[in-house]
């Protein structure tokens, strides 16, 4: 399980390095195999362990391709979805289109979210943090059954 935010510096060919405390489990127990795809509702990317991307790929290949929502979650998962290995120094070279959709610069975040990661540029974390915070302090949200007993 992933969890915390890291602040990261790109390379000048679009790598950066995931930090040490999830190298070694990804590497013993992925292989060092990630899936990175585009976020569909937010300017980020999400970046899978390839066992829990196999999952992703299962659920959405039960999905009917008659669907126009479904066909369109497909092709904009599965259409970016675009496999790494991590490198002997614990890198991952980020796809110039992945780059591009979620708009990221030289700084970026790589954001723990239990079973995956958010990539996002770290200007762009900052403001949504910032827009979460209100949101929530506002109590003027929607509301789900998920969380009326969630409690912290």
């Amino acid at each position: 399980m992933f969890k915390g935010a890291s602040s990261l510096s790109l390379d000048e060919k679009g790598r950066f390095a995931v930090p040490t405390k999830y190298r070694q489990p990804l590497l013993s127990e992925e292989q060092g195999s990630l899936i990175c795809t585009i976020a569909i509702n937010e300017p980020c990317l999400w970046l899978y362990p390839m066992s829990e991307w196999y999952e992703i790929e299962a659920r959405l290949q039960k999905l009917s391709n008659m669907n126009p929502r479904a066909r369109r979650l497909q092709r904009m998962l599965l259409g970016h979805a675009t496999e790494y290995q991590l490198d002997k120094n614990g890198r991952i070279l980020l796809a110039p289109a992945l780059r591009t959709h979620a708009g990221l610069s030289k700084k970026i975040m790589l954001v723990g979210l239990l079973n995956k990661f958010e990539i996002w540029d770290e200007q762009r974390w900052h403001q949504q943090m910032q827009l979460d915070t209100e949101l929530e302090r506002s109590g003027e949200f929607e509301s789900g059954p998920e969380l009326d007993n969630f409690s912290l």
